[in-house]
């Protein structure tokens, strides 16, 4: 059985950096495992609950982003972003995330995030707006390809869902602490930590994307599960080597 817990540990070492994640909205569809298969590396795991695999489209904002050496930089520090992920592991263990991509509205910080992380970043025009209990969030990727790739949602915030159970649905889908990349010669794993998230309930109230078929992914046919967080602040931690 893999074991979930451990991740949510804080991890050994002194962190890299500091970042505040805001207005997170979760947004999950099942999608078939042998769809996903041929677009992750080989040493990696495809990470199902119940048998059944999900991709993810993660709207939010970054707050404060800096090295541990440094203050936040205004007009840097902060950007929206947006990830389109799945679930894998390696041998078993450190149940973690795939990017696919993930868009941001800052170009210093996709040209960072390029070169240092081996992560798919991109640049878009991105907008967050939260009128009460309701909020708007688009985004349209600038540069690099591929393209269309964009999202418009409008959603509205719900109740608070209390602490998220360990051996759940929304505990797999939510409480990730592992990422991997890769340079396409290394695969390499990260690990980041924060407080379990706040959840609370979301209600999509419209919705339009061209994020996940852009990929590759076949373009969902139902509704997405959706899952809102106010924000966590998250200590970050390097990458290391994990496979040749």
């Amino acid at each position: 059985m893999i074991d979930r817990i451990a991740p949510t540990q804080r991890p050994e070492g002194r962190p890299q950096g500091f970042q505040r994640w805001r207005n997170l909205l979760f947004l999950h569809w099942e999608v078939p495992v042998e769809a996903l298969r041929p677009l992750i590396p080989e040493a990696l795991s495809i990470d199902t609950w119940e048998g059944k695999a999900y991709v993810g489209v993660v709207p939010f904002t970054m707050r404060d982003v800096a090295p541990a050496w440094a203050p936040p930089v205004p007009g840097i520090s902060n950007f929206h972003e947006l990830n389109v992920r799945t679930y894998v592991h390696y041998k078993g263990q450190n149940p973690g995330v795939w990017f696919f991509s993930l868009d941001a509205a800052g170009t210093v910080a996709v040209l960072a995030a390029r070169a240092g992380w081996d992560l798919p970043y991109h640049r878009a025009t991105m907008d967050l707006t939260i009128e009460g209990d309701e909020v708007n969030y688009t985004s349209e990727r600038l540069f690099p390809g591929p393209k269309p790739a964009e999202l418009k949602v409008r959603y509205q915030i719900g109740d608070h869902l209390g602490p998220t159970e360990p051996n759940t649905l929304r505990h797999f889908l939510a409480e990730r602490y592992i990422l991997y990349a890769s340079d396409g010669e290394h695969i390499r794993m990260g690990r980041v930590h924060h407080v379990p998230y706040p959840l609370q309930r979301a209600t999509v109230l419209q919705l339009s994307q061209t994020m996940i078929q852009v990929q590759g992914l076949p373009e969902p046919q139902v509704p997405p599960t959706a899952l809102y967080s106010e924000g966590v602040d998250v200590d970050i931690y390097g990458l290391d080597i994990i496979e040749q």
